[in-house]
């Protein structure tokens, strides 16, 4: 049996020049696993706090010294001597000393930087891959009784609080077909996303890149977007509506104000009712398979309406809505506002909480979207993690910035691993 030796705690910076927390464990054989965690731009009210030095001037108050501390001071030496094996364990010790719903006491990213390296060691101490670590936690939670590379969901144009600011939507993506092989995946997603540069070049758009690797044209509306798409993929060999798929992520909380909602695409304010004619317009336009956060995060009955209209053909996704959060989770499903989830570990702040929201998302056969952040670091955790949950989707954004493409490219690797395995 491996033990913790020591854990410590110090701050780097994230993609976006933001400080985050970076946290090592250190077994009793001497070997050191390292994670660092990231953080989000476009958050939800309902996620669990990420601790900030608010007081502080330093990093313009977004350091992170004092979640540092927390980890130094208090929660690493609560840990040490344990063993790595048990991940309960471990994070319910974390969770009950921070006593607090949304983990405010000590932040949720101190937290979920122990609870993320603690795994990492787990897998050192059982000499296994990451992701097969991670799968070993999942089936005996009878969440997956396989490993699986799951679907890349590229973010190839970057609105909304991650682009420049003249999209109203944050994400527009193009979806491989499931049924593609991952390198083929890939491989589409980057010959799709090199000619979306072209085109709006070619346009005379802006064509910089926002804080997920997106394109961040200056657009006039939300459908000139996806119209760019369109067009795009013509230009290359695949099909859409065959190869590949359209879908968004609205984020509707960033455009909702005063009860109601203010997109390019119209010229007066939209109801709830009216915004829900909207969607249907664009999926029968352009075949959306996947739509993301189309109300603001409390609006559980347009959730439910849009719903019960569309989940036959389109794939509902709750973010901002579900927060990872069980409570919220166990409402939508019985509500039936969505029949799929956004899994984002420090929305939570541990991975034993995380791998129970995810068990309550496959026993209500809901699809699985296993995300990073905006703000990343090169740390791949996250898609070792969506492969040993056997997610359906990864979201990394584009296939471009190197903290994007580090987990890009290690998918690439756990699949050649895998394809020898089963040789």
């Amino acid at each position: 049996m491996s033990k913790i030796k020591k854990i410590w705690a110090r701050e780097i910076l994230d993609s976006r020049a933001i400080p985050t927390v970076e946290t090592a464990c250190m077994l009793d054989n001497g070997q050191v696993a390292v994670s660092s965690v990231p953080a989000g731009t476009s958050t939800g009210t309902h996620e669990a706090l990420e601790l900030r030095d608010e007081n502080n001037p330093r990093y313009l108050g977004f350091g992170v010294l004092q979640a540092v501390n927390n980890v130094n001071s208090f929660l690493g030496p609560a840990v040490t001597g344990m063993d790595p094996a048990n991940q309960s364990e471990i994070d319910k010790k974390l969770i009950e000393m921070d006593g607090t719903e949304n983990k405010s006491k000590y932040g949720a990213n101190a937290i979920l930087s122990i609870s993320e390296v603690v795994v990492k060691a787990g897998a050192i101490a059982a000499k296994q891959s990451l992701y097969g670590w991670i799968f070993s936690m999942a089936s005996r939670a009878g969440i997956t009784q396989t490993v699986k590379v799951p679907t890349p969901l590229f973010n190839m144009i970057n609105g909304g609080k991650h682009g420049a600011g003249n999209l109203d939507f944050q994400e527009f993506w193009v979806i491989p077909g499931s049924s593609k092989k991952y390198s083929e995946s890939l491989q589409m997603g980057v010959e799709i996303y090199l000619t979306i540069g072209r085109n709006l070049a070619h346009r005379g758009a802006i064509h910089s890149v926002g804080d997920e690797g997106g394109y961040a044209p200056n657009l006039f509306t939300n459908a000139d977007a996806l119209e760019v798409f369109v067009e795009s993929i013509r230009q290359t060999k695949y099909s859409l509506g065959r190869d590949v798929f359209l879908g968004l992520d609205v984020a509707a909380n960033s455009f909702y104000k005063n009860g109601e909602y203010l997109i390019k695409d119209r010229s007066s304010t939209l109801s709830d009712s009216q915004l829900l004619d909207f969607y249907k317009a664009l999926c029968d336009q352009y075949k959306l398979a996947i739509l993301e956060d189309p109300f603001q995060e409390d609006a559980w009955s347009s959730w439910a309406s849009l719903t019960s209209e569309l989940s036959q053909s389109v794939v509902i996704v709750g973010d901002d809505l579900l927060a990872t959060n069980p409570n919220r989770v166990e409402k939508a499903i019985k509500e039936k506002s969505c029949n799929a989830i956004l899994i984002k570990p420090n929305q939570i702040g541990t991975i034993s909480e995380t791998l129970n929201v995810i068990k309550m998302a496959r026993d209500a056969k809901w699809t699985v979207i296993v995300s990073h952040r905006s703000g990343e670091t090169n740390d791949s955790f996250i898609a070792d993690f969506g492969v040993g949950v056997a997610a359906d989707y990864v979201k990394f954004g584009a296939p471009a910035r190197g903290e994007r493409v580090a987990k890009y490219n290690r998918l690439s690797t756990i699949e050649t691993e895998l394809s020898r395995i089963n040789k």
